[in-house]
């Protein structure tokens, strides 16, 4: 009987902060993809290139969401135990208080595994596969890329401004200034462009118009055209294609932080760490950020797990059960709010590093020797 009141339990609570996780983050991911629009409505790239971004976004979601959501969850599904009288059924058959935390803990574990997994593995990866489909995807020129009347920046050193659009996609009155480096620019008016392309590679061909060109000394130089071509090929788009830290593999994270280590002791950052990405020492502090996020907070699930059961510490007929079910509430946000807080305090210094790494494994402890003392005296060795 007590096989089938522990199967139940876990059932209850699994099925429960499942659906919450993958419905909270449904519903977080939809909001999200409509800001992502921008991929396509600002740089024109293709619908598949979006849908891939924003899809690959998910697992983000699941991973940010994942340690609050489970403690909603043990908390909701306690109280509702509670409320319909099911804990007095295990009571009654003989199960120990004592031996639902043991038996809580366990699932625990497995749950910070999966998220260590989703953290370490999952999340770099797909982030790093979304950046990819930018980096390869190619703006779409043909679409609604520019609009009459306003300024676009979509490609990277380009201003685009267009005075009408035609229905066709012609341009009318068209002015582009393009940065060409040391402060220097190169202004274009063109009565009438058309987008094309040669070779496959994107152009503008501008009618009738006239180049100023910035030169040394503040001098300009002017010159007018028919007909020119300007090759939009050589250009990259605003949104940010290089991989970031949080980007970055496990493994690749973890080797340079021990090239970081050697270089504290030989002052000499060896030279295969410009082999990944953003390993540099002037980013060391988002490195370990990153470590941290990865490794470390996955490590407050457990305690996360254990703060629901304050709640069967009394009884709901009891007069403080209505402040007791506030006060572990309060406990449990506040635990998952300095599980995010900390990592703004993560530096260079490992002293410091180790003291807040220390936390939830010091907080772990004190907890479950808590419910230990408190109902040791009730368990009984099976």
């Amino acid at each position: 009987m007590k096989k089938i009141l522990f199967k139940k339990l876990m059932y209850d609570y699994l099925s429960f902060f499942l659906i919450t996780l993958f419905s909270t983050a449904i519903v977080i991911w939809v909001f999200q993809a409509v800001n992502f629009l921008d991929i396509i409505i600002e740089d024109g790239r293709d619908y598949l290139v979006y849908i891939s971004y924003s899809i690959l976004n998910f697992p983000k979601i699941l991973s940010k969401i994942f340690p609050f959501i489970l403690f909603f969850s043990l908390f909701y599904v306690t109280i509702k135990y509670e409320l319909n009288n099911e804990l007095i059924i295990f009571w009654n058959f003989g199960v120990h208080k004592i031996s639902v935390i043991n038996f809580i803990f366990k699932i625990s574990i497995m749950l910070m595994i999966v998220q260590i997994f989703l953290t370490t593995y999952i999340v770099p990866n797909s982030q790093d596969l979304a950046r990819s489909f930018l980096r390869t995807s190619e703006v779409n020129f043909f679409d609604n890329f520019v609009k009459q009347q306003k300024f676009n920046d979509t490609i990277k050193g380009v201003t685009i401004y267009a005075d009408k659009k035609t229905t066709s996609g012609n341009l009318e009155n068209l002015y582009l200034k393009k940065e060409i480096g040391n402060n220097q620019f190169q202004i274009t008016y063109a009565k009438r462009g058309e987008f094309s392309e040669i070779n496959g590679k994107p152009i503008l061909i501008l009618f009738d118009g006239a180049t100023i060109s910035s030169g040394n000394e503040d001098s300009l130089t002017n010159i007018s055209f028919s007909k020119s071509d300007y090759s939009l090929s050589e250009f990259e788009t605003n949104t940010v294609t290089i991989p970031k830290t949080q980007e970055i593999s496990s493994l690749k994270l973890l080797k340079c932080i021990n090239y970081y280590l050697k270089f504290l002791d030989t002052q000499k950052f060896d030279s295969k760490s410009k082999l990944i990405q953003n390993c540099i020492i002037a980013n060391m502090n988002n490195i370990l950020k990153e470590f941290y996020k990865r490794f470390i907070i996955p490590i407050y699930i457990p305690l996360l797990c254990l703060i629901p059961f304050f709640l069967i510490i009394s009884s709901k007929e009891n007069s403080i059960y209505q402040k007791l079910r506030l006060i572990t509430f309060i406990l449990g946000l506040t635990l998952v709010i300095l599980s995010e807080t900390t990592i703004r305090f993560i530096s260079i210094n490992f002293i410091q590093n180790f003291i807040l790494s220390s936390f939830p494994v010091i907080f772990l402890i004190s907890i479950y020797l808590y419910f230990y003392l408190k109902f040791k005296f009730n368990y009984i060795k099976k």
